[in-house]
């Protein structure tokens, strides 16, 4: 396990590393999640591996601090990043990012672009959204109001998600999964579309087949954003069809 310091009151950010060659690739989790359970799989698959690989947890969530003073705005997690990245020395990265993740992932690109160098979102939030009573996700969890949530909505929130979302989404603080909820829903400005269409790096979007087409995917295609569906998966395509999602991925970073 690696460590960087990312806030100036001392918060690390922490991630497990698998040495190979560069370009390092750096794996981002959604909402909730932990890179190490979503993204060790694909990144021991026979084609991605042999890449130096960063499997990174987001502050708040996984095996990384969960500072209580911390806003976790998208803009708040991309920096954390940033300088984690930057205390490992990497530099001009293929980033691989899922839900929340590529959300972050974007920002990361927009405000620091000499960190990336490709970037593969996997089925990210680009837009915002309302909050949502009762919906399972970052909708769902941003209805509540902070202190609702800490006072039990958390408990609703897990029967709603199910065993295998609340599996990691237990290793996160409820305070920065709400907030990280919060600040998803309320997305950046400009927002994640927009910030994704003017990247000037190699990118491409991942989405489940049976999803239903990507709004206003032309208007990114038109940018350069190459759009690919996966057929025999959900929300979770890394997970849900492997093979496919490392033939995908692969051929996005060719």
């Amino acid at each position: 396990m690696r460590t960087a310091i990312v806030t100036p009151r001392g918060d690390l950010v922490r991630w497990v590393e698998l040495p190979g060659a560069e370009p390092v690739r750096v794996y981002v989790h959604g909402l909730g999640a932990t890179s190490s359970a979503y993204w060790t799989e694909a990144a021991a698959h026979p084609l991605l591996s042999g890449h130096r690989s960063l499997l990174i947890d987001l502050l708040g969530h996984g095996i990384s601090d969960r500072p209580t003073d911390f806003d976790y705005a998208l803009e708040s997690h991309a920096d954390a990043l940033a300088e984690a990245l930057t205390a490992a020395g990497v530099a001009g990265a293929e980033v691989i990012a899922h839900s929340m993740g590529g959300s972050v992932a974007i920002v990361l690109a927009a405000r620091h672009p000499h960190l990336l160098s490709k970037l593969v979102l996997v089925d990210a939030n680009l837009d915002a959204a309302e909050p949502e009573p009762g919906a399972i996700g970052s909708t769902g969890i941003a209805a509540y109001t902070e202190e609702e949530f800490l006072a039990g909505g958390w408990a609703e929130v897990r029967d709603a998600a199910g065993a295998h979302w609340w599996s990691t989404m237990r290793l996160t603080d409820r305070a920065a999964l709400h907030r990280s909820a919060v600040q998803l829903v309320r997305g950046s400005k400009p927002a994640m579309r927009e910030l994704l269409r003017d990247l000037k790096i190699p990118r491409t979007f991942l989405l489940p087949q049976n999803g239903g087409p990507l709004p206003g995917a032309e208007e990114l295609t038109a940018a350069g954003v190459r759009v690919v569906e996966i057929p025999d998966c959900g929300h979770n395509i890394m997970l849900d069809n492997p093979q496919a999602f490392a033939e995908a991925v692969a051929d996005a970073l060719a």
